[in-house]
């Protein structure tokens, strides 16, 4: 059985997660934003904000910036958007985990 402090412990670090998560969404929203608004066709600068927020997906409002920005990312590269697709279905996706060791 766990103790009382190794459960405060475990609630401070579910705690720092949602935040870390908020700030993840808040953080990206403006970035996101910027690129659909522009129309940008810069590559790398996509690939870096799908790569980090990927980490975040987990996470309702930025797991939505992340599939805004791989429709958006399709007509650019589809073969690129696939692999993220296919990236956050192996991190995220929870039908493709229960068959995973």
């Amino acid at each position: 059985m766990i103790d009382h402090d190794a459960m405060q412990a475990i609630r401070a670090l579910a705690g720092s997660m949602r935040d870390l998560q908020r700030r993840a969404a808040q953080q990206y929203l403006p970035v996101v934003d910027d690129i659909l608004r522009a129309g940008s066709r810069d590559t790398q600068h996509i690939e870096q904000t799908l790569d980090g927020l990927l980490a975040f997906c987990g996470h309702e409002p930025v797991l939505e910036l992340y599939k805004k920005l791989c429709r958006h990312y399709w007509d650019i590269d589809p073969a690129a958007t696939v692999d993220y697709i296919h990236a956050y279905r192996e991190r995220w996706d929870s039908d493709e985990q229960e068959g995973q060791p």
